[in-house]
């Protein structure tokens, strides 16, 4: 291994121990003879100091550290002074006086800070995705990604179910959206049809007495792209036999409810999930996908408009429909 430990473990017990750290460099700053670094890996920062009393060659390298350098330090970790802990930082106590230095690979200037959240133009990051991968937010999501799908499949696996991988290259199954089609080399003129869902697939698992089956799988549909409508996605499909509506609805609120306390506990839950019937939820807020953390209501004022000279609320009271609103107080 080309490091000891990483870049977000050491703390005060480890000082005094001789450590061998590699990632990127974060940030550097030059105090006169002192250059100090924050290196990066996937685990945090630590804090490294170049001290040319220490080892004035690696002071000499260290002078042309620039940003998203990649290198390999060794040192020893040591306390901070007195009154320069960093105390948003997990390794704020400590920080590495490096004895060695060595650069596995320099860097150009990047096109946007890896180590500031600005804002940049979407296009940008897309054109220098492994970049926009390195920034803490971005790994955060990888990481929070990561720790939901194996929490649900512990959570599924203690419970009976089994994982199975459905096939990829299909034929064109009836769903809500257009076929992405890939042409078959070995059958001229014919086309596989990538899955919009298993939905088939997952069937003829229960019919072959599998009884318990998920898949965190990959779907594609060919449709116009919307906030919530991607190309291609991943969801955690799941089917079950010999079950009624009562055993699904417990099964899947237990895993949510659970999945939040565990890894995002931070996070407030509300339990038991409120149960709204779909007839409810049109009536009470016109939508079948409804917020209802606001408390933002449809109200019946018919009443109040079957006399309006408003045409339209009056002609739909006088047809017997109903007008309705929402109540915004402070608003008006």
């Amino acid at each position: 291994m080309l490091k000891t430990h990483n870049c977000g473990e050491l703390r005060a017990g480890n000082i005094g121990q001789r450590v061998t750290l590699a990632g990127w460099v974060h940030r550097r700053r030059d105090h006169g003879g002192l250059i100090f670094i924050d290196l990066r890996d996937r685990e945090g920062l630590t804090q490294v100091v170049f001290n040319p009393e220490v080892s004035s060659d690696t002071h000499t390298i260290a002078t042309g550290l620039r940003s998203e350098y990649v290198i390999q330090v060794i040192g020893e970790v040591s306390k901070r002074p007195e009154g320069t802990e960093n105390r948003k930082l997990p390794t704020g106590e400590i920080e590495v006086v490096a004895s060695t230095i060595k650069i596995f690979n320099t860097s150009k200037t990047p096109p946007f800070y890896i180590n500031e959240e600005v804002d940049v133009d979407e296009a940008l990051l897309l054109k220098y995705r492994y970049l926009h991968l390195r920034r803490a937010t971005m790994r955060d999501n990888l990481l929070l990604r990561h720790k939901v799908i194996k929490y649900m499949r512990d959570f599924l696996d203690s419970r009976g179910f089994i994982e199975v991988e459905t096939p990829v290259l299909v034929k064109s199954t009836p769903e809500g959206a257009r076929d992405y089609v890939v042409p078959s080399r070995v059958h001229p003129g014919e086309f596989y049809a990538l899955p919009q869902s298993p939905q088939q697939l997952k069937q003829l698992l229960m019919i072959a007495g599998i009884e318990k089956y998920y898949q965190v799988a990959r779907c594609f549909r060919d449709e116009d792209q919307r906030a919530d409508r991607q190309p291609e996605f991943t969801q955690l499909d799941i089917e079950m036999s010999f079950v009624e509506e009562e055993d699904i609805l417990v099964l899947l609120e237990d895993m949510f409810t659970s999945l939040l306390e565990k890894v995002t506990p931070h996070i407030k839950v509300i339990k038991p999930f409120p149960r709204l019937t779909y007839a409810e939820v049109m009536d009470r807020y016109g939508t079948d996908k409804p917020d209802i953390r606001y408390g933002l209501e449809l109200k019946d004022i018919s009443s109040i408009v079957a006399n309006s000279e408003f045409g339209v609320f009056k002609s739909a009271v006088q047809n017997k429909g109903r007008v309705k609103g929402i109540c915004l107080t402070g608003c008006a």
